[in-house]
């Protein structure tokens, strides 16, 4: 399985030892606010036997994200396929750090490192990242690695009840588009 490696993050394949700090992610609301009900471990932990599954299929998913300098899982970051039903397709990037981990540019790092293996391994044109339009923290990642949003895109979430988490944001980039970025 590939692995991505940027100065501080190691982009790697799930392991058993990840399951716990995992868990913990999909218990904290603050980790949830934008993503909807807290998760028990049991969910948890389905959830990455699916990403498991998933990335053996295709090549490519979500990666567990451990911090080089100490060895310590702190999220996921990664590229997924777009789930039926959505009101556009396409491969999407996205991320999720646990609270330590937040407000050191960790994500940026991890998504851009996705943004360059999505473009350059994969040979995509296009990638786009969703979240919550009061998501603000996701947004502000989007566009530092290049991507724009165009209002007339957003959405609301076929998959998610009435409430503050329905209305999404759809933003985009494309292959040649910010090149220059590097995390």
């Amino acid at each position: 399985m590939t692995e991505l490696r940027t100065d501080r993050l190691l982009l790697r394949h799930w392991r058993e030892s990840d399951l716990e700090p995992w868990a913990a992610m999909n218990a904290d609301p603050e980790v949830r606010q934008h993503l909807g009900e807290l998760l028990t471990r049991e969910q948890s932990d389905a959830v990455v036997s699916r990403m498991r599954a998933e990335f053996d299929a295709r090549g490519f998913g979500w990666w567990a994200l451990e911090s080089r300098e100490t060895g310590e899982f702190i999220g996921r970051a990664g590229l997924d396929e777009v789930d039926a039903g959505m009101p556009f397709a396409g491969v999407d990037i996205g991320w999720r750090l646990t609270r330590s981990a937040w407000g050191h540019g960790y994500a940026t790092e991890a998504a851009l490192a996705c943004r360059a293996f999505g473009f350059e391994t994969l040979g995509l044109s296009e990638i786009i990242a969703t979240t919550t339009v009061r998501n603000l923290r996701s947004r502000a990642v989007m566009r530092r690695i290049g991507m724009t949003r165009d209002p007339v895109d957003d959405f609301d979430d076929p998959s998610v009840p009435e409430g503050p988490l329905r209305r999404c944001v759809l933003y985009r980039t494309r292959r040649g588009e910010a090149d220059g970025l590097r995390g």
